[in-house]
This record gives C-alpha cells, structure tokens and sequence, in this order.
C-alpha cells in the first residue's frame, strides 16, 4: 500500500484530527502535541538506534527542523537553541506550509547534504512531541528520498540518554 493511502486511511479514521492537516497531509497546527508512534515515509528510530546507525552510516545526515522565526530578514530566536553533533540546522523545514521560498531552502540544502543522492540516510528531528519532524520526513519522501529516518523523541530524549548536544545556527537563509 502507498505511503500516502496509508496516511489518508488514518487520518479518515479520525474527524477530530483532520482539521490539524493540510489536503496533503501535513501537520499544520498544534505542533507541540502527542505525535504517532509510527511514520509511514521514515522508519522510527530511538536514539540508542540511531547512536547504531551512525557506526553503520558514518555519513548519515542528522537534520533538525526546530522552528526558528523569520522577521525582517533575519531569524529572530532569543533563546539559545542546541541540537546533536553534526546536524544541520534546517529551520522551518518541518512546517506544515511552506512558502516556495522556503521549500526552495529545505530542498537545496537537503540535495546539498546527501550530494544529490536520494538514497542517502538521512534522520529528521525535532523535539518530543512535536511533529516538524514528521512532516520533514514526508516532505522529504515526497521529493524522492528513501532512505529516511525520524528521531520521534528527537533533542529531549537524546539529552534524557546524557548525550552531548552543541550549539546551534540555522543554515542560512536567503529568500
């Protein structure tokens, strides 16, 4: 069955929720909330999984997708944000609606990262409970990429297992 028929099938099965997605399936309000334990465009992966997967995959690309607002041109967080070694920061990526702008970002970055390769490793994450990540991995399969990842419990977990994490800076962004 089809990623996108399995989505679809859930998502019917509760009225409730379908109001929280977009036509294409994309998580576009409530965030920060319980997400599935499942994802049918990436496997689910803990971070004692994914410290696995990095012995298997030395060039596994680790992409976090924590918001970041945009305003005036620049990204505007006034907090501190950290995130796992090696990751590349794509802010914003994970929403549920992007401007051809950003989706521009997202896509070039991503392309740049796996050089071009679709079949590259690639692991979304976010936080816990929140579902850019989720929405990063289909937006992610639905550009062609196949071998995807999605860190569920994402930067919480990975400081929970007493993992360092490092500061961070989004990728630029030019619109």
């Amino acid at each position: 069955m089809l990623p996108g028929l399995l989505f679809s099938n859930w998502l019917a099965s509760t009225d409730a929720m379908a109001s929280h997605f977009s036509d294409e399936g994309y998580r576009i309000q409530h965030y920060r909330s319980p997400t599935p334990t499942t994802n049918v465009w990436a496997q689910v992966i803990t971070a004692e999984q994914l410290l696995a997967l990095r012995t298997t995959y030395p060039e596994l690309v680790l992409v976090d997708v924590y918001r970041n607002p945009w305003l005036h041109g620049q990204f505007t967080a006034t907090e501190p944000h950290a995130n796992l070694p090696g990751s590349l920061w794509l802010a914003n990526c994970g929403d549920g609606v992007l401007s051809e702008a950003w989706l521009s970002y997202c896509q070039q970055y991503l392309a740049q990262a796996t050089a071009d390769n679709f079949h590259h490793p690639i692991v979304f994450y976010c936080r816990s409970d929140c579902w850019l990540g989720w929405n990063a991995s289909q937006r992610a399969y639905q550009w062609g990429y196949r071998q995807l990842y999605w860190l569920r419990n994402g930067i919480d977990e990975w400081q929970q297992q007493g993992l360092p994490l490092v500061t961070a800076q989004p990728a630029p962004f030019i619109p």
